[in-house]
């Protein structure tokens, strides 16, 4: 006979986010996700029956969005559930959050229904959303000075691309008002490749190697920290030259031959050798880690990709196919792990995961195929929002319930 599910545990309470960081911090970021999500599959299915002008150019409204709009919110349940731990000082408690936490989320409500009226509101929610950022920054750097701990490396460099992010989000919100529309634009891509990149690849610096070699002991946990400088490198150099070429300073087609190979090649062979000497193949046998390794070989592919004319193969494999696969697997790991839960992808999760690779490959081919992009990029925003949408409504479940062992959390 087939086993029955276990009953979730107890009523769904908003009462419940404020029993640990993470709960509050995944919630509101999966209702900005979901937001977002929704507004640009909405956007992309009324490109055929007119859409309600704007005041901002979408495609550029739609990436700050998906950058800023819910990432910082996950992070923010990330480094305040496994920060202490790292840095082995006491965690804040989630009500110590709730300012910065809805500050950061309601000011990203204001830029995204504001982009109808003028920059002005888009460039005031910005604001707010910095604001939000650094009471949780400020937050997280105290932790780090109270930290008495030998190698606090990780979270200093999380600190540093931290404070990039809100330096690169008062320039945005500066540029909306002055309309400085390429300075804008140039932000866009500094907080993907100099914040929110940067700060997946420390933590996965720190946890791949140490759950895989906790899943299967034969694997030692290699991780030398040349290794995480030389990836942080390739990332700031890519950065530089999408923020160069945006602001018109670094044009892409007027490069010198020898510059994107030589910055696309030797990063991108890289990552996929170490994702197999970290363990890929082996891990393809438990899915909560292969989900966080195929993740890692997207970031390689996305260096890869910038050996390509158009910029945006490169951005779209690593937005979708390598941050998309990593924020899936990282926060389902701390949301079954803190939940009470077994710490493994079920066929559910497995399914959604194997679904967002066929998104993101969606993606990519409307990029590289102009002819099919009027079918292939709607289908990839329902798609994106399809996938990630169940993802979130059961992960918003279990925030709203009590842990299902019982236990406080």
């Amino acid at each position: 006979m087939k086993p029955t599910r276990p009953a979730e545990p107890g009523p769904m309470r908003l009462a419940h986010l404020l029993w640990a960081p993470h709960r509050l911090g995944f919630f509101l970021a999966a209702v900005n996700l979901l937001a977002v999500s929704g507004w640009w599959a909405w956007f992309n299915a009324l490109r055929w029956t007119g859409h309600p002008g704007m005041a901002l150019p979408p495609g550029w409204l739609h990436a700050q969005l998906m950058v800023g709009a819910f990432m910082p919110l996950y992070f923010t349940g990330f480094l305040f559930t496994a920060g202490p731990r790292w840095l082995n000082v006491t965690a804040p408690t989630a009500p110590d959050l709730v300012r910065g936490s809805v500050a950061l989320c309601v000011g990203w409500w204001v830029a995204a229904i504001g982009a109808y009226w003028h920059p002005a509101w888009t460039s005031a929610g910005l604001l707010l959303s910095l604001l939000g950022w650094l009471d949780l920054l400020v937050r997280f750097i105290g932790l780090l000075r109270q930290s008495r701990q030998e190698d606090t490396l990780h979270a200093r460099l999380i600190a540093v691309s931290g404070c990039a992010g809100a330096v690169l989000l008062a320039v945005s919100a500066v540029a909306l008002q002055q309309g400085a529309w390429p300075l804008w634009h140039a932000t866009l891509l500094g907080l993907l490749w100099f914040w929110i990149a940067p700060v997946f690849v420390v933590a996965l610096h720190r946890m791949i190697p140490f759950f895989t070699a906790a899943a299967m002991p034969a694997l030692n946990a290699w991780r030398p920290n040349w290794l995480l400088w030389t990836l942080l490198t390739g990332l700031w150099a890519q950065g530089v030259l999408h923020v160069g070429d945006a602001l018109g300073v670094l044009p892409r087609a007027a490069l010198p031959a020898f510059v994107r190979p030589a910055l696309a090649l030797p990063w991108g062979l890289l990552v996929i050798a170490l994702g197999v000497r970290w363990g890929l193949v082996q891990s393809l046998r438990i899915r909560l880690l292969a989900m966080l390794h195929l993740g890692f070989v997207w970031l390689g592919v996305a260096f890869l990709l910038e050996l390509h004319a158009d910029p945006l193969l490169a951005v779209h494999a690593l937005g979708i196919g390598a941050l998309g696969s990593l924020l899936m697997a990282m926060v389902t790991r701390v949301s079954c792990g803190h939940g009470g839960r077994t710490l493994v992808a079920d066929d559910f999760v497995w399914t959604v995961f194997l679904s967002l690779q066929g998104v993101a490959m969606a993606r990519l081919a409307a990029q590289a195929w102009p002819e099919a992009s009027w079918w292939l990029t709607p289908a990839a925003a329902w798609g994106w929002l399809a996938v990630l949408g169940v993802w979130c409504l059961r992960l918003i479940r279990w925030y709203l319930r009590p842990r299902r062992d019982g236990r406080p959390g």
